[in-house]
């Protein structure tokens, strides 16, 4: 296994980190809350064997089994072998005494006193201002960091760029913060920009959806033509996590891994990465690779913005980029899945009234009321299965 450097910390971190929001399930759905407990603390306990010390789950993975999982897991001398990450929900806090509580059901379902790096889960904007701030949990968790119910603290983002700066800037006292990049997000929320940024400050930076939930790893048959083209015997996936590697900002790479081939493969990847490792032959690859995706998309929505606010509540970027994502992807489920279970139902295209309101404001003239029964046909209708 190679090690990186993690943020300030005199500690090193594996490459590679697992991500337990995707066990294995008892009916083959990783969304499930069926978790396989023997197969996946198998699958545990061969990555940290092989190398593994960084171990991230959440309070909601898995309907909360994947915490419980993961205690029992770490049983028989496995947590002293790893650096345990977990996540405060808080979206689910409604004033300061949510936060201790949850901490104390985290630490019964991990089965330790202490977790090594807490995070205050998918922090937005909104979020950062209406929760965290509002409620004062910075103090709460201060208060955890300093009885040692924690030992360092950082943040998931899930917002655009914008919003990045101001929680980065926001506390001084941050360790680490996670942030979803692979090289198809590269201008997307956080980013390469806000990869930097942490970096510069002196966060460690964990890299979640390294993969896009496994679709870089299963691209559509025009793209992985171009990838084999260039190299055979590599595969979409060892791409995609070798880019990230090659980058000496990105501290641990998570992976939700469901099966051993997953964990096998993974592994042997991470073995294999060091910084500054790609050519430039390689990263003229990417780059065909991600323009061949961008030229799949349907709508050339930029999400600038100008179309907002709708006076019916339509968040219109937000319903392209899941339309998109689909189109570019050959993958309606997960779209169908992000647009049902996380995307705020008053946002939904099919709010939309044709008013047209918008499109005298959109700067590529989009025909966004024709759009949009097509985005709610697609995304809200029958579930498509994987």
């Amino acid at each position: 296994m190679q090690y990186r450097g993690f943020g300030q910390l005199d500690w090193k971190v594996s490459a590679l980190g697992y991500g337990a929001m995707r066990l294995p399930t008892t009916d083959q759905d990783s969304r499930s809350n069926n978790v396989d407990e023997k197969e996946a603390v198998r699958l545990l306990r061969y990555a940290i064997d092989q190398g593994v010390n960084y171990l991230d789950t959440a309070y909601i993975y898995h309907g909360g089994n994947s915490e419980q999982v993961v205690g029992r897991a770490l049983a028989d001398g496995y947590r002293a072998k790893v650096r345990l990450a977990t996540k405060s929900p808080t979206w689910m806090i409604q004033g300061p005494d949510d936060f201790d509580r949850i901490l104390a059901e985290q630490l019964r379902r991990l089965r330790t006193n202490t977790i090594d790096f807490y995070l205050l889960h998918g922090l937005s904007g909104n979020s950062w201002r209406n929760v965290i701030l509002k409620h004062n949990l910075l103090k709460k968790a201060e208060a955890a960091l300093a009885d040692g119910r924690i030992r360092y603290l950082g943040f998931s983002f899930h917002d655009s760029y914008e919003a990045f700066p101001e929680i980065l800037n926001g506390y001084d006292r941050w360790s680490f913060c996670q942030i979803q990049y692979n090289y198809m997000d590269i201008e997307n929320q956080a980013g390469s920009q806000g990869l930097k940024l942490a970096a510069a400050k002196g966060l460690g930076v964990v890299v979640m959806e390294p993969l896009l939930g496994g679709r870089l790893a299963n691209p559509p048959a025009a793209i992985r033509d171009i990838i084999t083209a260039a190299q055979p015997s590599r595969a979409p996936a060892d791409w995609a996590l070798r880019w990230l590697w090659d980058q000496p900002e990105v501290s641990v790479v998570l992976s939700g891994m469901s099966t051993m081939d997953q964990v096998r493969a993974n592994i042997e990847t991470a073995q294999r990465s060091r910084i500054g490792s790609l050519t430039p032959a390689d990263f003229q690859l990417i780059a065909r690779v991600r323009q061949a995706y961008l030229e799949r998309t349907a709508i050339p929505c930029t999400k600038c913005g100008y179309c907002m606010p709708c006076p019916h509540g339509v968040n219109i970027p937000r319903n392209f980029e899941l339309f998109n994502d689909a189109e570019l992807h050959e993958d309606l489920a997960t779209s169908q899945f992000v647009y049902r279970t996380f995307f705020p139902e008053a946002e939904h295209a099919s709010a939309c009234q044709a008013c047209r309101e918008c499109e005298a404001l959109c700067p590529q003239q989009l025909s966004i009321s024709e759009w949009m029964p097509k985005v709610a046909a697609a995304l809200g209708g029958s579930l498509e299965t994987q």
